[in-house]
Parts: C-alpha cells; sequence; structure tokens
C-alpha cells in the first residue's frame, strides 16, 4: 500500500493547474447511458472513481476509449449488454448508484446494488428511490440489490425534496430526460455541477431550465443525440490547494479555476488573513500569505452557495494553526470528523462535540505518522503535513487517488517536498 512521505516547513510558490471536477464527470459518465449515440467528454481527471465508473459502463455493454494519460473519454452505450450493476462493482464509489435511473429510462428495467464508497455516515439513498418511484419505477430492495422495472415507461412527477441532496436531484434530472411530461423537482441541490450536468443534457437534446436553483424543470425528450462537453474545474480540488498554499505560507496562482463557485472559501480564507486576488475573467485564484499570522475563524457547513462540507477537513487543518479558537459545524453530513484524531496526532487541539468541533490553534504542528480515512480527510492530513516541523508519513492513501489528480507532482512542482512510496520500496 502507497503513502506519502512529506517534510514539512517549505512554503509553496508557482502555479497549481486545476483539473476536472471528479463530482461532474461521474454524472456526465452516466449520461452516456440515455443514448445509443457517441459521447465525448473532454477535461475528463482521471482518477480511481473515474476509472472504476468506466469499468462500470463497460460491463453494462459501454465501449469506453480513454487512453492511460488522456484527458478525453469517448463512451459509447449504442448497445446496452446488461442491466445489472453488480456488488463488487458499485460497493468502490457511491457515484456508481446513479446508473439505475438512465437504465430503467432507456432498458425499461435494472437491477443495482446498493452503493459503498466512503466511510461517512449512513447517506442513505431513500431520496433517490424515492424520486424514481415518483415517475413510475417499480422498486424492491432484495439481497443489497434494488431491482426495478417501469414496464409501463417513466412520467413526469411533481418531486419536492426533504433536503437538496445533490446525488439525487442528479439522478432525478438525469433519468426525467426520457420521462414521458414534465418533472418538477423541488428543494433541489444548487451547486455548480448541477448546472454542468444540465448543460451537458441540453446539448444532448434535453429540455432543462431552473439548474442551479431550487426548482428544476425538466420536459421528458423521446430520445436523445450524442454529444461532446468539456467537464467544469473542480472547485474541491481548487478550494483544497488554496488552503494549502495558506498553511505551508507562499504565493500560489490556481489556473483554470472555477473562482465564481468559491465565493464562501474566498471570504473564509480573507477572514482568516490570507491575500486572495480572485480574477472570473481569467480564470485565477491567487493565494498569499507570507509571514502573516492566521487567524482563527468560525465555520458551518452549508448547501451551496455555502461554505462546502467537502472542504471542511481542509480548513480545519488550516485553522489548527491559527491564532485563537475557532469553531467548525460540520451540517451535512454524521461522522464527518474522523480526521480530528489524526490532526491531533500532529499536535492539532481539537475536541469534538457531536456537529461541532473546537479547534485551538498552536503555534507549530509536528510530524508523525497518520492514517488517512476518506477522500477529504487525508487531503487535510496532507495540508497539516506540509506545514508541520519534521516527516509526515500519510498512509492508506489510496483514498486520495479517488479524487485528486497528480496530487504529489502539483505540490512539488511548487516546492514542496513530497513522495510516494510503496511498500516495496521500504
Amino acid at each position: 500500500m502507497d503513502r506519502l512521505v512529506i517534510q514539512g516547513g517549505h512554503k509553496l510558490n508557482g502555479h497549481i493547474p486545476i483539473s476536472g471536477a471528479k463530482n461532474s464527470a461521474l454524472k456526465l459518465m452516466v449520461a452516456c447511458l440515455l443514448t445509443d449515440q457517441p459521447i465525448t467528454l473532454t477535461n475528463m481527471p482521471s482518477l480511481a472513481d473515474t476509472r472504476f465508473l468506466a469499468q462500470l459502463l463497460e460491463t453494462l455493454g459501454v465501449e469506453v476509449y480513454w487512453p492511460k494519460g488522456e484527458s478525453t473519454c469517448h463512451l459509447n452505450a449504442a448497445e446496452l449488454k446488461s442491466t445489472i450493476a453488480p456488488y463488487d462493482q458499485v460497493r468502490k464509489m457511491r457515484a456508481s448508484f446513479n446508473v439505475l435511473g438512465p437504465l430503467i429510462a432507456r432498458s425499461g428495467h435494472a437491477t443495482v446494488s446498493l452503493p459503498g464508497g466512503c466511510a461517512i455516515g449512513a447517506r442513505p439513498v431513500d431520496l433517490h428511490l424515492q424520486a424514481l418511484e415518483a415517475m413510475g419505477a417499480d422498486l424492491k430492495v432484495e439481497q443489497g440489490y434494488v431491482k426495478a422495472a417501469a414496464i409501463h415507461g417513466l412520467k413526469g412527477a411533481h418531486i419536492n425534496f426533504s433536503m437538496p441532496s445533490v446525488g439525487a436531484t442528479e439522478h432525478a434530472m438525469l433519468t426525467a430526460t426520457l420521462a414521458k411530461g414534465e418533472t418538477i423537482l423541488e428543494n433541489a441541490a444548487r451547486e455548480p455541477e448541477i448546472e454542468d450536468l444540465a448543460d451537458c443534457l441540453n446539448a444532448m437534446g434535453a429540455d432543462i431550465t431552473g439548474a442551479g436553483t431550487a426548482v428544476i424543470r425538466i420536459k421528458g425528450a423521446e430520445s436523445l443525440t450524442g454529444t461532446t462537453h468539456a467537464v467544469m474545474a473542480d472547485r474541491i480540488e481548487a478550494g483544497t490547494y488554496a488552503i494549502a498554499a495558506a498553511a505551508a505560507g507562499g504565493d500560489v496562482t490556481l489556473d483554470g479555476c472555477p473562482v465564481e463557485a468559491l465565493g464562501a472559501m474566498i471570504a473564509k480564507l480573507r477572514e482568516a488573513g490570507v491575500t486572495v486576488d480572485a480574477d472570473e475573467a481569467a480564470h485565477t485564484l491567487r493565494i498569499r500569505r507570507n509571514g502573516t499570522h492566521l487567524k482563527a475563524v468560525n465555520l458551518s457547513t452549508q448547501p451551496h452557495p455555502g461554505f462546502p462540507t467537502d472542504l471542511q477537513a481542509q480548513f480545519m487543518a488550516l485553522m489548527a494553526i491559527a491564532d485563537g479558537t475557532s469553531v467548525i459545524r460540520e451540517t451535512i453530513f454524521e461522522n464527518r470528523f474522523m480526521h480530528a484524531p489524526e490532526l491531533s496526532r500532529l499536535g492539532a487541539d481539537i475536541t469534538v462535540r457531536g456537529q461541532e468541533a473546537i479547534v485551538k490553534g498552536v503555534r507549530q504542528l509536528t510530524a508523525a505518522p497518520v492514517m488517512a480515512t476518506d477522500l477529504r480527510a487525508s487531503v487535510s492530513l496532507v495540508i497539516a503535513g506540509l506545514a508541520a516541523e519534521g516527516e509526515t508519513v500519510v498512509n492508506r492513501i489510496y483514498h486520495l487517488d479517488r479524487g485528486f489528480e497528480r496530487l504529489e507532482e502539483k505540490l512539488t512542482a511548487c516546492g514542496a517536498q513530497i513522495e510516494r512510496r510503496s511498500e516495496e520500496e521500504e
């Protein structure tokens, strides 16, 4: 198993290119199931998760041409040879559950395993299933699989989500594109990735309005066509590198950055005393901190446009070295403080009480071996390692490979001393 070895205390200076968004790419790949024509996705991030999904789509009969090292992925679901998504594949990554609706819409039936993925709370799929049932799908859960059929096809429905779930909003939107009549999604999630998916589906011939707002309307089409679509830039990756630069100190510019999607994070960095120059037109974000002390700021995660839960762990690593005490509230996922004990191993002073973490800033973190528990938690340990004194070893970094493309390469190019080692090398 690979690990990262980080020599802390080096400032970051230079440019970091931002990759395509994992959370968008996964749903865009699924969209290929809605048409028998080819879909080409550019700016694709090559990650463990996107590669897993490519394998699952191949199992269903999709032709996937995506050479290693390339950022263009060609998908062609001209003929589906299976409508069964087996547990072995779905358990690797939650987003693969989103094949269920498109398979029903295209083939009238599907059998999909319930998902696995990160160990962050329960994250149930009830909202997904309620939306599909509202559109006329007959669902049974048996032996860990959802068995679904819509013999008479799917029909438009009025769906009011009990909470704005990104996964359920995207799943319902994908499915509704081929349902008869109009589907209205109320209390829909407003994340930028949903707009990205709507743009792609509309280019395929769907009729979707309101994406990015709380009410989305989808008029069902007879069929969809192929298209070429560029995956939006990854706001979570950009936010992660911005926080890393703030923690390590230095002067880093993020290129190809989705600036407009990062308003809440930029505001918090500025509040913490970091100099941030945001240029929406040039898609750049410059982060500077040379010698100034960080100030403790309070934070509550919220659905978009609030502060994203996917940046909470990273921000906690930053607050661990700020002057004063910050309170970080996690309102989206339960169990999302699993990084706190590991950060404490590096000398952070963090007390977790239910949904709150109280972080008392310390002057200096000191290196230690730590263990990654999930994707965002593992990158928070990398950030802490960059700011810590001495050699930090982050174990179980397969989580990182699920969501960050060429992480050590991008950080090394800015002066970080970070290297990947495998067991064999030890």
